[in-house]
């Protein structure tokens, strides 16, 4: 058992130690976003559409964020990124929380959003500078287990705290993200690379600029495809919720039965990497696709308690080996020079698709049923199946020519 705590934890820097306590601080507090058609539909008073346009707008924002937070992190640095969008958050979690009309209600999640995510590219660069190439699975994959270990205790203790006051939900979550923000600004340095203006052109021909990430073909492919994959996921925190408590289900139930996520996640998720260790990365993650495709496709024949935490189960499976993955591909295709903006182009697909995966998902729940709506979704996997199959030759080559780069330039630094 030492033995496989060391292989599976040991010799990571200090300072991802640093980052992963402070996301598993925050993510035991992310109350809200879990929560929020939820509360507007239940306790607000708004309907399903309306709910969906606000989660939309809170992902329109984080797309904005997520874009600009990458930019801002090559040129002004990580940490501070980071802190501003920590501090941001914190404080208007409180102001949704405090939100009286719709407008308002409107305003605040787009502006939470633009907080909220724009830390995301600051994070993921600094983890990747931080640590070595051939530990990264590993520390995605401890980063992603304390994700979720967060995810699991936040959806049962955010259920029962709805029970309460729906406020409770933002004062906690704005309160661990204060937390979290402090962490980061007494113990994280800052970790961006000093590249000199000719190794910038050598990676990007077009000077570095944000273009020269929309411009990476084989990059933006994968982007794509991540897309699909999050427009599907993105249904468990939104269009899943809203059909439960159509179908009979209380808030509480639909917080234990999410939970199977996030428990699933923790108890399995540190041993992922052995089992995809030498794997062809794109089979995995088409692999993961199809589990992720069956698992929501089949909550439109179960009806039951059990039968709902059967479908988490399956579609959990599939995110537990695509997480991994998908974090070494980013890092392995983003050249170092410009790994902001390349996390934040990755991260747009998961803002694009918490934009419209509600809106999407609460339209067709409203307009076809949620029967169509679930077909749809594993109809989507199975196609992103296909194109990680297709596309992956190309991804490898790139990921090859990147290390070859990076190796050439080391050697003429150290020259």
């Amino acid at each position: 058992m030492r033995g496989w705590l060391r292989q599976t934890a040991g010799g990571l820097p200090r300072q991802f130690w640093f980052l992963w306590t402070g996301t598993l601080i925050n993510r035991i507090g992310s109350f809200v976003v879990l929560f929020l058609s939820i509360y507007l539909t239940s306790d607000r008073g708004f309907s399903q559409s309306q709910a969906g346009l606000v989660l939309g707008i809170y992902g329109v924002g984080g797309a904005i964020g997520t874009m600009t937070g990458g930019v801002l992190s090559d040129r002004w640095g990580r940490r501070p990124t980071l802190l501003i969008a920590q501090f941001g958050a914190s404080a208007l979690m409180l102001a949704l929380g405090f939100a009286q009309t719709y407008p308002q209600i409107l305003a605040a999640a787009f502006v939470l959003g633009l907080f909220a995510e724009g830390a995301r590219p600051a994070f993921g660069a600094m983890m990747i500078d931080i640590v070595p190439e051939a530990d990264r699975v590993r520390a995605f994959s401890l980063n992603y287990w304390a994700i979720n270990l967060g995810f699991a205790l936040a959806a049962v203790c955010a259920g029962l705290a709805a029970q309460v006051d729906y406020l409770i939900l933002f004062v906690v979550d704005s309160t661990t993200t204060l937390i979290t923000a402090v962490i980061s600004l007494i113990f994280l340095a800052e970790t961006r690379p000093a590249r000199p203006s000719a190794e910038i052109a050598a990676v990007a021909p077009t000077g570095g600029g944000l273009g020269s990430a929309w411009r990476d073909r084989v990059f933006l492919t994968f982007v794509g495809l991540n897309f699909l994959t999050v427009l599907v996921i993105f249904q468990h925190g939104s269009t899943l919720s809203l059909s439960m408590i159509a179908d009979g289900f209380s808030a509480t139930d639909y917080g234990t039965i999410i939970a199977v996520n996030g428990v699933l996640i923790v108890c399995g998720q540190l041993f992922v990497p052995r089992l995809i260790q030498g794997r062809d990365s794109a089979r995995v993650l088409a692999a993961g696709a199809l589990l992720v495709g069956a698992g929501f496709g089949l909550v439109g024949v179960a009806g039951s308690a059990l039968a709902l935490a059967g479908t988490v189960v399956i579609w959990t499976l599939g995110e537990m080996l695509q997480s991994p993955s998908n974090a070494a591909t980013i890092a392995a295709l983003a050249p170092s020079a410009l790994r902001g903006r390349y996390q934040g182009l990755n991260s747009l697909s998961w803002q694009a698709g918490s934009a419209l995966a509600p809106i999407f998902g609460g339209l067709m729940l409203q307009n076809a049923g949620d029967t169509a709506l679930w077909v749809t979704c594993f109809v989507i996997c199975a196609l992103v199946a296909a194109g990680q199959v297709i596309a992956g030759p190309a991804r490898s080559r790139r990921a090859t020519q990147m290390r070859e780069h990076e190796a050439t330039m080391s050697d003429i630094a150290v020259k």
